[in-house]
């Protein structure tokens, strides 16, 4: 929580034990929506409601220590960026997620910045499918 602290100082914010909750709750999680932050949250606190979720999630992403993707059509899905940069690949039948190591995508992304002028943000990248298991092979 270190980095956190230092990084919420040097933006002129306050370290709460809501935002400490908050973290915590999406680093234990890994990938988790706000309502399941929420539910994560009042494990440990009555005292923070889903309003409080979204603005702070909201913060923590400002500050660079979590990022949202869309894992599904419903809400956004949060992970800490604690961990490795990563896109994600969604099952449609199981809803399995797994996360994958961009470097997988180097020669895609040469080729989208060659010959498109365009770096994707790839944390932000979701691919739809279906996984081998689903698949039936």
């Amino acid at each position: 929580m270190s980095e956190f602290a230092a990084r919420l100082r040097s933006s002129g914010k306050r370290l709460t034990p809501q935002r400490e909750l908050i973290l915590a709750a999406v680093e234990t999680l890994g990938h988790a929506t706000p309502d399941e932050v929420f539910a994560e949250v009042r494990k440990r606190s009555s005292a923070v409601n889903l309003s409080t979720i979204y603005r702070n999630l909201e913060v923590l992403e400002e500050l660079g220590l979590v990022r949202h993707t869309h894992l599904s059509d419903r809400a956004p899905t949060y992970h800490a960026l604690g961990s490795h940069e990563h896109f994600h690949l969604v099952c449609r039948s199981c809803q399995k997620v797994i996360s994958v190591d961009p470097k997988i995508l180097d020669g895609v992304l040469t080729q989208l910045r060659d010959q498109e002028q365009f770096v994707p943000d790839v944390g932000h990248l979701t691919m739809f499918g279906t996984c081998v298991e689903c698949a039936g092979g």
